[in-house]
């Protein structure tokens, strides 16, 4: 921290110090208020308005450990010291909502510090640092209330900081705004592929008129879609399916390329370095680089799925680089149907693939289980070109929302210590 800011106690800028969550038997669990377990406060670091769990609370209970728009959050403990003194900050409440025991609320005095400021700060390398500095190994790591309030932190003018997380804001938002047209994308593609290659909704359409119930509402495939599907069905192993399809296994159509660990890594781009794709890279980007000398190599369009680990399963694709020893790259073993018809089937099954892995202390995604699951392969070449057509616009505006992200998230970090710090100054 720049020497010339102000020190103080963290407790100082705080509303009645810290507060632990609260704790409830199961019998009062399932209804009531929303309760922050350590899922939300991990998976969303600026926690608006998401589904959670309830939780029964007397007035008594819900009165003195309520959240309110600009709480702090603090992870109490975690099987990793990575995550113990991990900090979110509350960004929106539309009803009673409270948090659990494994978290500390921290509620800063507005008239002395901005939130999302000290959200910020505490993000930061610095402020990383000095939770690391109160970070207790026990059976599990963690940190304390009562040690939290003590750590000595920047106090500089209110308006300084709300200009710092006016700017880091704006750049978390731009983000969120790529995150949501992300999930309304990709939800858009998986509905018309389920329509269309799992429900058989234009062939019902066709063969029931008044019946038409497309995802987007009635009757609404132009007529040059829907002539692409038969008007009728033929039975099969596994019940009816659309006159002239081919049921076949998954196994037939794909072969898993493990990817490799590299021997040699580094922190940056290089000549003759391409990125690693590991599994954290699907969420914030690339991280490390390598030489691909003996490595698989995956492009945009190649369908990836995690093999080993807590996320074997997940189907991920748009990433370009060299494979990771955790990851497969899927290959077709033909040209139809095409990549992307492959990745969306995957996804349809993703949730079954991850209800089916493998192994005990290391979970593992199951091979045979997915080669035996069955594809229905349309007669249409044309109907199969044009799902291509569609999905690959769709991945691409989706990947190049990414890569914004991922772009706007380096500056964040970037700009993070230097303002600070001090290094880059803001007018107010």
């Amino acid at each position: 921290m720049a020497g010339e800011w102000q020190l103080v106690k963290f407790g100082d800028l705080l509303i009645s110090g810290t507060r632990n969550g609260i704790y409830k038997g199961k019998v009062f669990h399932g209804s009531g208020v929303k309760i922050v377990n350590m899922g939300e406060l991990f998976a969303h670091p600026r926690l608006r308005d998401v589904p959670m769990k309830r939780v029964e609370l007397t007035e008594a209970e819900l009165e003195k450990s309520s959240l309110e728009a600009g709480d702090l959050l603090f992870a109490r403990r975690s099987l990793v010291a990575e995550g113990a003194g991990k900090c979110s900050i509350v960004m929106e409440i539309n009803e009673p909502t409270t948090f659990e025991s494994s978290i500390i609320r921290a509620r800063p005095d507005s008239t002395r510090a901005d939130s999302l400021f000290l959200y910020y700060m505490f993000n930061s390398p610095q402020g990383r640092y000095l939770l690391g500095t109160i970070l207790r190994q026990v059976a599990v790591s963690g940190i304390t209330g009562t040690d939290l309030i003590k750590l000595r932190v920047p106090k500089l003018p209110i308006m300084q900081q709300k200009a710092i997380a006016c700017i880091l804001g704006s750049l978390d938002d731009k983000i969120e705004v790529n995150r949501k047209m992300n999930e309304t994308l990709e939800g858009m593609a998986r509905a018309i592929f389920k329509y269309f290659f799992v429900d058989f909704g234009p062939v019902k359409e066709k063969i029931h008129p008044h019946l038409k119930s497309s995802p987007k509402g009635r009757g609404c495939l132009p007529k040059h879609v829907l002539d692409l599907f038969p008007d009728s069905f033929q039975n099969s192993e596994l019940g009816k399916i659309p006159k002239g399809w081919e049921m076949v296994s998954l196994g037939d159509l794909i072969e898993f390329v493990k990817g490799k660990k590299p021997p040699e890594t580094a922190n940056g781009p290089g000549d003759n370095l391409f990125p690693v794709i590991l599994i954290d890279t699907f969420d914030s980007g690339a991280s490390i680089y390598a030489n691909a000398e003996g490595m698989v190599h995956a492009y945009s369009d190649d369908v990836l799925m995690v093999m080993d680990g807590a996320s074997s399963g997940r189907v991920e694709t748009g990433h370009e680089g060299l494979v990771g020893s955790t990851i497969a790259k899927l290959t077709p073993k033909g040209s139809r149907p095409g990549k992307r018809f492959l990745y969306y089937f995957l996804k349809y099954i993703e949730s079954e693939t991850r209800d089916h892995l493998t192994g005990t202390s290391i979970p593992h995604a199951d091979k045979g289980w997915i080669s035996q699951q069955n594809i229905y392969i349309p007669s249409s070449a044309r109907l199969l070109e044009q799902f291509e057509h569609f999905s690959h616009f769709v991945r691409e505006r989706i990947t190049d929302n990414l890569k914004q992200s991922h772009t706007l998230a380096a500056i964040r970090d970037s700009l993070l210590p230097k303002l600070l710090s001090g290094e880059i100054r803001v007018k107010v």
